[in-house]
């Protein structure tokens, strides 16, 4: 298992497959590479770029140092952009959407050549009701509750407390769990849960920005506002695809926006 080391020491677990231009694919929440993460998706991209998906920190095999920053996931994925010789295509879905946002803004077109977002989550709620939500997954991790965190959380999505019943019945509950301390970093990741105008509004490469046509119903407006505020960014409905997009629909879609 090949190792990106982070500025501050962590030990950045991550997978590399294929030829040619690097992508980097940054995951959202509850996800690893090996879990809900982007493998199949590398293996079709793999035809045609070299793709490098990663376990974020404090998540799957990658290490963790306290205290969490944002910006030191943004040097987790510069260490991964190192690793890649140095410049990339970076692509994020969801949480891992926002977080891309931030890094592309930091670390310019100099490392990042073009963005590509799915629906990163601005706009959920308003101010009080995200404040609410944060507030709420914090006090659960703190309290050492990190499966409560995560029922909470899918709650927060819309899911009914039977299918949230259905989950913890699943052989994957215990790894969700496992990943539910990771979900303060999410929160953190979205600030107070507005888009971040002044970050996005410098974003100086070719950027993409997309959503689900059967996705929730905030995420048309957040992209189109996204997409509106970043300079000559380019907005794509993914036709039939809800919040997890399909590697199949969203590969040739990425394949031609990164060539």
């Amino acid at each position: 298992m090949p190792t990106a080391i982070s500025k501050d020491g962590t030990a950045i677990a991550y997978d590399k497959t294929g030829k040619g231009p690097a992508i980097i694919l940054v995951n959202g929440a509850l996800a690893h590479r090996n879990f809900y993460g982007e493998k199949d998706l590398a293996d079709i991209l793999a035809k045609d770029f070299t793709v490098i998906y990663f376990d974020r920190r404090g998540r799957g095999e990658s290490a963790d140092t306290k205290p969490y920053t944002v910006e030191k996931e943004i040097e987790d994925i510069a260490a991964l952009i190192d690793e890649a010789g140095g410049k990339a295509y970076l692509y994020g879905v969801s949480s891992g959407a926002a977080l891309s946002l931030h890094a592309a803004e930091k670390l310019g077109p100099e490392k990042v050549i073009k963005l590509a977002l799915y629906e990163p989550p601005y706009g959920s709620a308003n101010a009080k009701q995200f404040a609410g939500q944060k507030k709420q997954i914090n006090e659960l991790i703190t309290a050492g509750k990190p499966g409560e965190a995560v029922a909470a959380f899918l709650e927060s999505t819309g899911a009914t407390p039977d299918q949230i019943a259905d989950m913890k019945k699943s052989p994957e509950w215990r790894e969700m769990e496992r990943l539910g301390p990771t979900l303060a970093y999410d929160f953190e990741v979205l600030g107070d849960g507005s888009i971040p105008a002044d970050v996005a509004k410098r974003i100086m490469m070719p950027t993409q920005v997309m959503y689900g046509e059967k996705s929730f119903d905030f995420m048309h407006e957040t992209v189109e506002t996204l997409g509106k505020i970043i300079p000559g960014a380019v907005r794509k409905t993914l036709r039939d695809q809800a919040h997890q997009v399909s590697p199949e629909a969203i590969a040739p879609i990425l394949k031609e926006f990164f060539e």
